[in-house]
């Protein structure tokens, strides 16, 4: 039996108001949420048993704690990580500790991906599973790993709603669709976009996904002249052509931190003819920004600069300043990162005791 609820701005306002004295400045109030500049991600670990109690432990750790953001992907552990939140999940809204609610619950799809661990036959498995069912055409296939047909993405929000035991999903991305950019010409990546928009608008109003989105790591911090590059206005005029005005796609997700912060200093963007940053547009349009890799898989947890200590006074540990510099960036609604253990996320979750930057320490970082 799948969870019903979503999460709601009175749900989402009541987490808050459980942790704001400890937490001076940790949730941010965007689309109506009120979310925690924080978010867990599952992307790292082995697809093992071991890997599946570790995740287990800490998405519980991390409800309880102040943390109500979560981010995975159908293919993140080949689908085990969405089926580890599930179990934290029914662990602590049957305990009472955390309502559904109060989380945002996000996830992506988009790559092909397998049940459980590796398949000795991965041919003869997707054949089986994905091509003879009718969920795509192999022309639609590219990289030998990406499709977003409709068929196929109506699929994996089934199969995610399924894995994380929940009727709705709050946000569903269209994993890396610069693949498919990279692959096909222009126009017939616009047209497979407005395609995969139209399906994730029929899920908005089936009550399976309430807001969609986009999550990439190239495509919005290459140059406008490379084969990745995506268009955020460009995506957002697709959007309305098949959504109307009041269309879906509200979020976007994108590699940001201390070593590669492009979404806020590269103009990768072109708005009336004039190049700007992703953010500024994401900003314009009143659209969530998530930023994954805040600690670049743990590369950013040590070793940094003498100089960030000033930056950033009041944290003890490097991991936690590159943490404090991602969630102080004007227009980030949350900095995520992966957590398969318990005592990180009490590591980086302390971050959140001091509040963030404001904006003329912010601006301090780049104009010393």
């Amino acid at each position: 039996m799948l969870i019903p609820g979503h999460a709601t701005g009175e749900g989402t306002d009541r987490f808050r108001r459980r942790f704001e004295a400890k937490f001076p400045g940790h949730f941010r109030e965007f689309q109506g949420l009120w979310l925690s500049s924080i978010g867990i991600g599952t992307y790292l670990g082995e697809p093992t048993a071991a890997y599946d109690a570790l995740y287990r432990e800490s998405v519980a750790e991390a409800l309880e704690s102040g943390i109500n953001v979560i981010d995975t992907a159908v293919n993140y552990r080949h689908q085990r990580s969405e089926r580890a939140i599930a179990q934290a999940l029914a662990a602590v809204f049957s305990s009472g500790t955390v309502q559904r609610d109060e989380v945002m619950i996000s996830t992506k799809g988009g790559f092909l991906n397998f049940d459980g661990g590796e398949p000795d036959d991965p041919s003869e498995y997707f054949q089986r599973t994905l091509i003879d069912p009718g969920l795509f055409r192999p022309e639609e296939v590219v990289a030998g790993c990406h499709v977003m047909s409709p068929k196929f993405l109506e699929n994996q929000i089934d199969v995610s709603r399924q894995n994380l035991g929940v009727e709705t999903l709050d946000l569903y991305y269209i994993h890396n669709p610069e693949t498919q950019a990279s692959h096909v010409a222009r126009e017939e990546f616009d047209r497979r976009m407005r395609a995969a928009f139209a399906a994730l608008e029929k899920a908005v109003g089936e009550g399976k996904v309430r807001m969609y989105g986009t999550a990439t790591w190239n495509g919005y911090r290459m140059g406008l002249d490379s084969h990745e590059a995506l268009s955020l206005p460009d995506l957002l005029r697709l959007a309305e052509e098949v959504g109307g005005k009041d269309h879906h796609f509200r979020a976007i997700q994108l590699p940001y931190n201390l070593a590669m912060p492009e979404a806020l200093s590269a103009r990768t963007q072109r708005v009336n003819g004039k190049a700007v940053p992703v953010l500024q547009v994401a900003r314009a349009h009143g659209m969530l920004v998530f930023a994954s890799a805040s600690l670049l898989q743990q590369k950013l947890t040590e070793s940094l600069p003498e100089e960030t200590h000033t930056w950033f006074p009041g944290l003890a540990k490097d991991a936690q300043r590159a943490i404090q510099f991602v969630r102080s960036t004007p227009g980030i609604t949350s900095a995520l990162v992966g957590m398969s253990r318990r005592e990180h996320v009490v590591e980086n979750l302390s971050t959140a005791e001091r509040p963030p930057l404001n904006l003329e320490q912010f601006r301090a970082i780049f104009n010393p």
